[in-house]
């Protein structure tokens, strides 16, 4: 009695937690091997992008394709050895061909495991007592369920990706492409009207709750990267977080109030804070620098948000810029610590930030986005 099949029959059992808690229990953190697999896989990817030059952001968009195949094959390997431990042990004797000498090396173990995980009786070794039969039976079970659940999952995962994309590339709309909040601001309050963008920003919050939810259900998601940072999770966060935060201070609260103390709002806030630190708290981080604070930029930031905003015909309050930039740096942090595990620096994350000037006061509300595209 050798201790291959006790051992086969572990690693097989642990491999099965791992899927079970990756693909059914489907939470954040909970899986046994495949988190730690899959920050294997990425950190040999950010490896190879930092040797890319240029082309770092298109090795980096390979990593969610990359972890998804990888991450099967791993399930699918660890699998397959587990079986070819409790097999190889009666090669020969209770697992024979139909013919000829019965080779005994585990590389014939690894064959017979692989047939019959996939169907039973499939491939030229067949069992031929009880005990094996069981064996091979049990096997093709594992094989063709895991199958199944995998192919489940990959269909969700896609599908919430691609809900995450639409959410995306919604609000990039909303703000004209240019990635700016003062921008969609604007345009839900055109000429200072705000009885539509409560039911926007409602629209809005409930879109990003499946988002969230979507994300605490597949981590797959977290390691889907796009070059162009108008999908990026840290750069819709921002001008979320950076909307309700310009609402908050920015605007009239007396004339504009039903949408100041809407629920929509802190909604988007909440629900936004919350997808930032499920990504925080499960993603692998790169090493956190120290920065320097960014109250100058956010004076500048401000200046020009109020400017779209008067431009707009929203009475807008030059006075809220302390509160503005107190507000900022309890969210701003979380941002920052996100936007570069995905390789995106702040510049490609704070658009308004990044070309903000002195404010400008020509012009009228039909300009909106002109000034800011360049840098969309």
């Amino acid at each position: 009695m050798t201790l291959e099949p006790a051992v086969g029959a572990a690693l097989m059992l642990l491999v099965l937690a791992d899927i079970v808690l990756t693909v059914l229990y489907a939470r954040a953190g909970t899986g046994l091997l495949a988190p730690s697999w899959n920050r294997a896989v990425w950190a040999s990817l950010r490896a190879l992008a930092t040797l890319s030059g240029r082309r770092r952001g298109a090795v980096l968009s390979l990593a969610g394709p990359l972890i998804v195949v990888l991450l099967i094959g791993f399930w699918a390997l660890g699998l397959t050895v587990a079986a070819a431990l409790m097999v190889q042990p009666g090669l020969g004797t209770a697992i024979r061909p139909s013919s000829g000498a019965t080779p005994t090396d585990f590389v014939t173990a690894l064959l017979v495991a692989g047939n019959s995980l996939s169907i039973v009786g499939g491939g030229e070794y067949s069992p031929h007592t009880t005990g094996t039969r069981i064996l091979f039976l049990v096997d093709s079970l594992v094989g063709t369920s895991v199958l199944s659940l995998v192919l489940s999952y990959l269909v969700q995962v896609y599908s919430s990706l691609r809900d995450r994309n639409a959410l995306a590339l919604t609000i990039d709309l909303m703000t004209g492409r240019t990635g700016d909040a003062a921008e969609m601001l604007a345009r839900l309050m055109p000429g200072g009207d705000c009885s539509t963008a409560v039911s926007e920003l409602g629209n809005l919050a409930r879109a990003l709750a499946a988002t969230k939810e979507a994300h605490h259900f597949y981590p797959l998601l977290f390691y889907f990267r796009f070059e162009d940072p108008a999908y990026a999770v840290s750069r819709f966060g921002f001008v979320l977080l950076d909307l309700t935060t310009l609402i908050g201070t920015a605007i009239d609260r007396q004339q504009y109030g039903s949408l100041v103390r809407s629920a929509a709002v802190m909604s988007l806030r909440q629900g936004t804070l919350l997808l930032l630190e499920t990504l925080d708290r499960n993603f692998p981080t790169v090493p956190k620098r120290a920065e320097a604070a960014a109250t100058g930029r956010d004076r500048q930031s401000y200046a020009a948000a109020v400017d779209t905003l008067e431009r707009a015909g929203i009475a807008a309050r030059p006075d809220g810029i302390d509160r503005y930039g107190a507000e900022r740096r309890t969210w701003e942090p979380l941002v920052r610590r996100v936007a570069p595990s995905l390789g995106y620096g702040l510049d490609d994350i704070d658009r308004r930030g990044r070309i903000a000037g002195p404010p400008r006061h020509a012009g009228g509300p039909d300009e909106l986005g002109g000034g800011l595209r360049t840098g969309g």
